[in-house]
């Protein structure tokens, strides 16, 4: 077996990936804060990790991945007072779009997938250990983690106590002991969320942090292999998970192994929802098919930032043309998947390097390689892609107001009748409608195919 190598965010190095438990690889990923539509960078740790899973899939025998969503949160209780909606309305309707969303995406479903307020006990439990420890104090209906008592807080990200209150968005508030402590729990108004505790009189609710804790710890226990999400979580959440998690259960590490995907990019700006020039992965997907976006979130290095332009994503619809066109209608096997595409994958998913050998393998596709299209779509397969055939890729989704497959398959014949019998200007006009339909039309030596555009 190849080994994997993963640059870890914890050491700042590659590491060599061996997992805690050969038999059982547990794997955690922060999932979408359920107040909005999510935007194509939104979408890329989603895709990233998938691929990630599905590696370790292949190498390992057992895989448990949980991806959690955030159905409780500030952002959630703005966007429903503005909508003038129910919570559970906004939240319900934001998770079946985001479904909806990764499906298109390719994205394989978790082993769980769990929701912050089926986790609310054990949150409280946890906090409570966090008091009983002096990890933790209340003070005005609040709950809040005391980093002075977590020696080695910082390790994550690397940075001095200093920086990262300098660098990040502190919250100043009169009743923490330091500037850096954070919100464990925190009260409710009759208006929000809330639920019965033992810190205060008045309901209250969870902060952002702890909620990942306790849902980890639940399904993969105190310690497990691999924590994954954007570069953006490093600070402050996945370094208050790492110190809540740690002085909760008495261990050294909450995960062995973290890994953390780079930014989207339009143009020379991060893409977020703060400085309004997000694109919707619905909208993408819509214009340029959920494939598309896949393959142009892989176009680059997982740590490194991705451009996706319209230019980037028509360039990556022409890299699966040429793939598909290469693949035709080969079936994938196991056994099929080429040593230098997974000696790449291997190399900290280096899924630039992977293409690269897709293509090389397409090139030996179509110089006449029996071998090569079982090989290409075997290997495709662990990056999400290939998964249609040729002639299926080729055609597209057909829109509600295109024509059918049957109506493009009859207007072809006429077009070859006219051509046998030299009529080529009805055959240009054919041609010309079926274009203007978006349908384009290939000739070959075995015939005409056509795709939608």
């Amino acid at each position: 077996m190849i080994a994997l190598r993963l640059h870890n965010t914890l050491t700042r190095s590659k590491d060599v990936f061996t997992p805690l438990d050969p038999s059982h690889v547990r794997v955690y990923a922060c999932g979408p804060t359920v107040y909005d539509r999510i935007h194509i960078g939104n979408a890329r740790p989603i895709v990233v990790f998938d691929v990630l899973v599905r590696l370790l899939r292949r190498q390992f025998p057992r895989v448990t991945y949980v991806r959690n969503i955030t159905d409780v949160d500030d952002k959630i209780i703005t966007r429903a007072a503005e909508r003038d909606i129910g919570i559970d309305n906004l939240c319900e309707d934001t998770i079946r779009c985001f479904h909806e969303d990764i499906k298109a995406l390719g994205a394989l479903p978790p082993d769980h997938e769990p929701r912050a307020t089926e986790f609310i006990d054990e949150m409280i439990a946890m906090i409570r250990t966090l008091i009983a420890g002096g990890h933790a104090y209340i003070a005005e209906d609040h709950v809040l983690f005391s980093v002075a008592t977590m020696p080695s807080y910082g390790v994550l990200s690397g940075r001095s106590m200093e920086d990262m209150i300098a660098g990040a968005r502190v919250e100043v508030a009169p009743y923490k002991r330091d500037a850096a402590d954070f919100v464990l729990w925190k009260p409710s108004s009759d208006e929000q969320p809330g639920w019965d505790n033992p810190f205060s009189d008045r309901q209250g609710r969870p902060g952002w942090h702890i909620e990942c804790s306790a849902m980890a710890r639940h399904y993969l226990g105190e310690t497990f292999d691999i924590h994954a999400g954007g570069l953006d979580l490093v600070f402050p959440h996945h370094e208050n998970e790492i110190a809540q998690s740690c002085c909760a259960h008495g261990t050294d590490i909450m995960a062995k192994y973290w890994l953390h995907n780079g930014y989207v990019t339009m143009g020379d700006e991060k893409m977020s929802k703060s400085l309004g020039n997000m694109v919707l992965a619905h909208e993408a997907i819509a214009e340029h098919r959920g494939e598309t976006v896949r393959a142009g979130l892989l176009a680059a290095h997982y740590r490194a930032p991705v451009a996706l332009t319209g230019a980037a994503l028509a360039e990556a619809r022409n890299v699966l043309d040429r793939l598909y066109r290469a693949v035709g209608d080969a079936g994938a096997t196991d056994d099929a998947v080429d040593p230098a595409f997974l000696a790449a994958l291997c190399d900290d998913l280096n899924t630039p390097a992977a293409m690269a050998r897709l293509h090389e393998l397409a090139g030996e596709a179509n110089r006449g390689s029996a071998e090569a299209p079982v090989a290409l779509k075997s290997s495709a397969a662990l990056l999400g892609l290939l998964g249609q055939t040729g002639d299926e890729w080729a055609k597209g989704d057909q829109s509600a107001d295109s024509a059918d497959d049957a109506e493009i398959d009859a207007m072809i014949e006429a077009r070859k009748a006219a051509r046998a019998a030299r009529d080529f200007a009805a055959a240009d006009t054919i041609r010309d409608k079926l274009a203007a339909g978006g349908i384009l039309l290939e000739d070959g030596p075995d015939g005409t195919v056509w795709r939608r555009s």
